[in-house]
């Protein structure tokens, strides 16, 4: 069997993990928990600011953060002027504990063409997991189930952040 027919059998089957399209690229200089989901998104932890114009030079039209200014080595004054400078837009979606107003920023971030490829981080990862499942089944029809294991891939640990999104994706909106 080819390994073409042999991926496409075992996809049919359930048999690959919900996170199979993720690539496996070598990460960021500095970068933590990064994981190439597909060709139009990223999702990481900790990015520095030395890093934003290797992740231009490397496709991503903009960046998407969730750290709040107070954590420690966000510099986010410092990250929007870089990106500004290289050509990356910055969206800035601060929070600690996220709000249904976050996630709708979020989603219709993610949603813009303008956006991809893009880049979304936190400190660690967790937040983007969360806002990532909300993506998976607000956007792209997954069920919670699905989303949830690989959102748990990405890095979501936090039982507050998976009540959140399995809170917020079972509310009409």
């Amino acid at each position: 069997m080819t390994n073409l027919r042999l991926l496409a059998s075992l996809l049919a089957f359930g048999l690959l993990a919900p996170a199979v399209h993720a690539q496996r690229e070598t990460a960021p200089a500095g970068v933590q928990n990064y994981t190439r989901v597909d060709a139009t998104v990223a999702c990481a932890g900790a990015t520095p600011v030395e890093t934003l114009p290797e992740l231009k030079k490397s496709g991503f039209a903009a960046v998407i953060n969730f750290q709040t200014r107070e954590e420690q080595g966000a510099r986010i004054d410092e990250a929007m002027a870089t990106a500004a400078k290289v050509g990356l837009r910055y969206i800035y979606l601060p929070h600690r504990t996220p709000t249904a107003e976050v996630a709708a920023a979020f989603l219709k971030a993610v949603s813009d063409p303008a956006n991809q490829p893009v880049y979304i981080h936190c400190a660690s990862g967790n937040r983007v997991a969360a806002m990532w499942l909300i993506k998976r089944v607000k956007l792209d029809g997954w069920d919670a189930d699905r989303a949830m294991k690989e959102a748990e891939a990405l890095g979501l640990r936090s039982a507050g952040l998976k009540q959140f999104a399995l809170d917020y994706v079972s509310t009409p909106r």
